[in-house]
């Protein structure tokens, strides 16, 4: 009971601090994502407004599981530590995320600004998103993620490193999952508190509906026409607006 309290309350503390923070932020595609220390804090604070809701079965089966083996002698690690390593693997896919904005602000590729190829760009970069969700490596990580006792029972390791490398395997298959959507979400409007409650809920939807399956085909095929629509048709697409210009010296 207290795991789900405060996996929960953690949840809606991270939306609370995410909608505050970027509240009228959203300058479409090419967000201007600030200096490291604040994108890292934003981004974590993300992923655990999005993530957690569907880790919720996970972490309380580890939960219950590292109780269990306590009764039996062996050492009761916390379910932080194993969220923690979780968390860790989003944040390194947020690192890279965050270098690749910096390569491009850096060496200014004029051909990715709006009125040349950025539409296209954008366009590309949602429809790979959406062709991701219908390959075999999708279905093989989602497949892992909507089955945490699979997991438990073939994977579990004791201990605190054994908690570690627990949550960062549960990670690592879960940036395998939605990593594509995270794409997608970073070239419309990272800052888009639109485009990320409505990802967050693709994401549960995938990991914990009966038709999670079918979810993630639908989303895909929704994704593909939306990339190919946005370079013709931006403004049937929700949220999605030209960009502001960049501040130059940046």
């Amino acid at each position: 009971m207290w795991t789900a309290t405060w996996l929960l309350g953690g949840a809606l503390i991270a939306w609370i601090v995410t909608v505050d923070r970027m509240r009228g932020m959203d300058g479409g595609p090419g967000t201007d994502l600030g200096g490291l220390g604040w994108y890292v804090g934003i981004w974590v604070t993300m992923m655990g407004a999005m993530m957690l809701p569907s880790v919720f079965p996970m972490v309380l089966l580890f939960g219950r599981v590292s109780s269990e083996g306590g009764r039996r002698g062996e050492p009761v690690v916390p379910t932080w530590v194993f969220v923690t390593a979780y968390l860790a693997v989003w944040t390194v896919y947020g690192l890279a995320a965050y270098g690749l904005y910096r390569v491009v602000r850096t060496f200014d590729f004029g051909f990715l600004d709006w009125d040349r190829a950025g539409p296209y760009v954008v366009g590309g970069a949602v429809a790979a998103a959406g062709l991701y969700e219908l390959t075999p490596l999708k279905s093989i990580c989602l497949r892992h993620c909507r089955s945490p006792l699979h997991f438990v029972l073939g994977g579990w390791r004791p201990g605190w490193r054994g908690a570690l490398r627990m949550g960062s395997e549960h990670g690592a298959y879960c940036v395998g999952c939605c990593w594509g959507l995270m794409v997608a979400l970073i070239v419309l409007g990272v800052m888009d508190l639109r485009w990320m409650a409505a990802l967050a809920a693709v994401v549960v939807l995938e990991r914990t509906w009966r038709y999670g399956w079918a979810t993630a085909y639908a989303v895909g095929i929704g994704l593909i026409v939306l990339g190919l629509l946005a370079p013709s048709h931006p403004g049937l697409i929700p949220g999605l607006h030209a960009p502001a210009p960049m501040p130059m010296g940046m």
